[in-house]
């Protein structure tokens, strides 16, 4: 007999046991041969040795399906454990080289869908600031967020920062009725669309609770060092010269920086010159900062988003 302790330090021990030990019962059947004994984040494994390193691969193909998927239901565990299971992960190592960044809720695909949106995944592997820049529909944001979701899981960094200026607010906030947080929150929605696609809601709560993943206005990243971080300045069009100064210069060790915007639509007050604009100027060819612009052929919303975007620019 062969006793040995497994750690699961990279995931929460509810997503492997269920509520109620209902998954492990589930895993207990495939291995009549073992006794398993759950204590937190350790299972204690107790049996023959080469019955207990097939359980320990069986163990690790659940697990890297959950951080692939962000979903380990009951008949997915079935399906894995099967015969079927060894098919699955092959089919989906083979999706993974195709575009996939990864599975958000529900198994929904989350994948680049253009050559831009591609060269933005290959970007950030290679530089630490990226500007992705182009029009509306294009993806920008999305994908943004769908790297930094990734980042997280992988452990690459220890939190998400998504920010954009509340310009359209201005003055006008004070009137708006609810706490700053509700009244600011109508700003953050697009990236909280994003998230919802990519994280479980239970989970995302916990995050958002612990801040591991921040959705703030830009106003409140002056004074602070992003440390370990995937930050993501959306709406850039709509920052000030100093206000982009003072953003890009937040970037702290092991970090990185998606910073997307649309240099056509600046909603600026007073015709004050964007910051974005600005940034694009500075730093260009700057090394470990790569700039992507996005166009037209890289809209991925209804189809009429992109006639309107090209009458648009005709009229110019």
């Amino acid at each position: 007999m062969t006793e040995k302790i497994i750690t699961l330090d990279s995931v929460e021990p509810v997503e492997i046991y269920g509520v109620n030990d209902v998954k492990l019962n589930i895993i207990k059947k495939y291995f009549p041969k073992l006794k398993l004994v759950a204590r937190g984040y350790s299972l204690k494994v107790i049996g023959d040795q080469l019955e207990i390193q097939r359980f320990e691969k069986k163990l690790e193909m659940l697990v890297d399906y959950y951080h692939k998927t962000a979903v380990l239901t009951d008949t997915v565990i079935e399906r894995l454990l099967g015969q079927t299971g060894d098919n699955m992960l092959e089919q989906q190592n083979e999706a993974n080289g195709n575009d996939i960044i990864l599975f958000g809720n529900n198994g929904l695909v989350i994948k680049a869908k253009t050559e831009n949106q591609r060269k933005m995944i290959s970007s950030i592997t290679k530089n630490d600031m990226l500007f992705a820049v182009g029009p509306a529909g294009t993806g920008k944001t999305y994908t943004a967020v769908a790297l930094a979701v990734k980042a997280l899981k992988n452990k690459e960094v220890k939190r998400i920062i998504l920010t954009r200026p509340a310009v359209e607010a201005g003055e006008n906030l004070g009137f708006l009725p609810g706490d700053l947080k509700e009244k600011l929150d109508p700003y953050m929605q697009p990236l909280y669309d994003a998230l919802n696609d990519m994280v479980p809601a239970d989970k995302l709560n916990q995050y958002l609770e612990n801040r591991i993943i921040q959705i703030a206005p830009l106003a409140f990243m002056r004074g602070r060092t992003l440390d370990n971080a995937f930050v993501i300045l959306d709406e850039a069009q709509n920052t000030t010269e100093s206000q982009m100064k003072m953003f890009l210069t937040r970037m702290g060790n092991n970090a990185k920086f998606i910073i997307t915007g649309d240099v056509s639509q600046i909603d600026l007050p007073h015709k004050q010159p964007s910051g974005l604009l600005q940034a694009l100027r500075y730093l260009k060819s700057a090394e470990g900062i790569d700039i992507i612009e996005l166009n037209n052929v890289d809209v991925i919303r209804h189809r009429l988003v992109k006639l309107i975007i090209e009458r648009y620019e005709a009229s110019k």
